[in-house]
């Protein structure tokens, strides 16, 4: 089983989340050694609770203020996700952390993921843009399915 914690805002993460967990039914269906996925969404509702087994995060790219280069930056709206990963020991359990957004802020692009990976010390392992193509949902699933396998 593939576990992913997801934040979303405007629901394109939740859908490429949902595809993905489509994706591996479909392929556990066709060999049972096909990992499938568990999906478990954080937001600001979520109360905290400690990890137990190992998870990939997922996190989208909001701003509000700096740009994350020279001036610092504002996230905006993903802090329950970073909160919940701080909380006990769950950074511990977390596999790495796939990031999304829009390629047309350059720079920005994904540095959600990005400060998550180097502030809680787990790897940035994959990207999408937007909600993604059903080819981002095959390669971040094998990209899962690897990262899984090296720390098991």
């Amino acid at each position: 089983m593939l576990n992913i914690l997801y934040i979303s805002i405007s629901g394109n993460t939740r859908s490429f989340v949902e595809d993905l967990q489509t994706y591996a039914a479909k392929k556990h269906q066709e060999d049972a050694n096909e990992p499938l996925i568990s999906l478990k969404e954080i937001s600001e509702a979520t109360p905290y609770a400690d990890e137990t087994q190992a998870y990939f995060a997922f996190v989208p790219t909001y701003l509000d203020g700096g740009n994350g280069i020279d001036n610092g930056v504002d996230e905006l709206m993903t802090n329950a996700m970073g909160e919940y990963i701080a909380y006990h020991k769950n950074r511990d359990y977390c596999l790495g952390v796939v990031g999304s957004g829009n390629r047309n802020f350059n720079e920005q692009y994904c540095l959600t993921a990005k400060m998550y990976a180097r502030d809680y010390n787990m790897p940035f392992i994959g990207d999408y843009e937007l909600r993604g193509t059903s080819a981002d949902v095959k390669r971040i699933y094998a990209i899962l399915k690897e990262q899984q396998s090296k720390s098991a």
